[in-house]
């Protein structure tokens, strides 16, 4: 589509800048041309007019022939040809016109003094088509610029796709070796508590499919997956896992990225309280943070003395990424440890579906 007919802001935009042109043209057929003022508007309003029109056409010669693949001598054979042809229909059309206002009394004559204006009107037309012409390749340039600013918007939009996926991925298979560990250690012990967590894990699972396929879910049912995983671990742990949470009004409604806080509390379990003979604690604690933003903090008590488990922080290093990934500086990932206290803080905008 023209870059000035497509966009009906550019168009009057074009006509206005043929104001000071037409101004110049008819300075030029007053003293050069010996036309008196009223001659001279008289040709010029209708005939830059036409002519402004006419130039528009040199987009189409321009994006036949580009200045990155094009020679020097075809460009220059192409864009002089064209603007010599189309001044020469130019000038015969303001011969015409001439001829038919010399009909009337205040410009009788005027197609007599028509001829000595004819080589100013056609180097005027020249001139004219070819700053058309280099209006049009900087409009090329500006649309080539665009495109490829949009190529890289989408490449790197389809590059944090793939990794918010490739993250997402990560969870499940974690998750699940750690759930089979407990299942396995239960199938001995209480075979009906093992047949029970089969069940609340693939419920689990089940939550985790649907949620995992989209970009941004409510916090509640992050939450309520989250609820989920613990119920699968209570089965386990009994009485010796307890949690304390605390939400404020309205942060419910608020987007978070799946799978979010699920490996967090999983960590808790699995490198704080399973360490625990006497069990432990996890607190949630989610409000809402000035301006416009979401403070989550996620604290659990642990042996300080036990040693770091191979695999210990993989959970944390996920949610860590993909925050970095979906909001970049917009958000922020604190780890810190406090004696037998191990708090995860997580700061991230407060977004809501609209």
């Amino acid at each position: 589509m023209h870059p000035i007919l497509g966009q009906p802001r550019r168009l009057p935009l074009y006509l206005l800048a043929w104001i000071p042109l037409g101004a110049i043209l008819l300075y030029l057929l007053i003293s050069l041309g010996g036309l008196t003022f009223i001659e001279g508007l008289a040709l010029t309003v209708p005939l830059c007019l036409i002519y402004a029109f006419v130039c528009l056409s040199a987009w189409y010669s321009c994006r036949a022939t580009p200045l990155e693949t094009s020679g020097f001598w075809r460009l220059t054979l192409t864009h002089v040809t064209a603007a010599v042809l189309v001044s020469s229909a130019w000038v015969l059309m303001a011969r015409r016109l001439a001829i038919a206002l010399s009909n009337l009394d205040k410009f009788r004559g005027l197609d007599q003094r028509f001829p000595r204006i004819y080589p100013l009107l056609l180097g005027s037309g020249v001139l004219l088509y070819l700053l058309a012409v280099a209006l049009c390749y900087v409009l090329l340039s500006d649309e080539a610029s665009r495109e490829a600013e949009k190529r890289e918007v989408e490449a790197r939009v389809l590059a944090r796709e793939s990794e918010l996926k490739a993250l997402k991925t990560q969870v499940n298979p974690h998750f699940i070796f750690n759930c089979l560990n407990s299942i396995s250690a239960l199938t001995s012990s209480d075979p009906a508590k093992a047949r029970e967590m089969c069940v609340l894990l693939a419920d689990f699972l089940r939550k985790t499919l649907g949620l995992g396929e989209k970009s941004l879910v409510p916090l509640c049912d992050e939450l309520a997956l989250t609820h989920s995983y613990l119920s699968v671990e209570q089965i386990r742990f009994g009485s010796r896992l307890k949690l304390e949470e605390k939400t404020e009004p309205g942060v419910m409604e608020c987007l978070v990225p799946p799978l979010l806080l699920q490996p967090l509390v999983e960590n808790a379990v699995a490198h704080g309280i399973s360490n625990l003979t006497e069990g432990g604690w996890i607190h949630i604690d989610i409000r809402q943070r000035a301006p416009a933003g979401l403070s989550v903090q996620i604290e659990n008590n642990f042996d300080p003395e036990t040693p770091r488990r191979r695999g210990a922080g993989i959970g944390l290093k996920n949610v860590q990424q993909r925050l970095a990934t979906s909001y970049g500086d917009r958000a922020a990932f604190h780890v810190q440890t406090d004696g037998d206290r191990f708090v995860v803080s997580l700061d991230l905008p407060a977004e809501k579906s609209e």
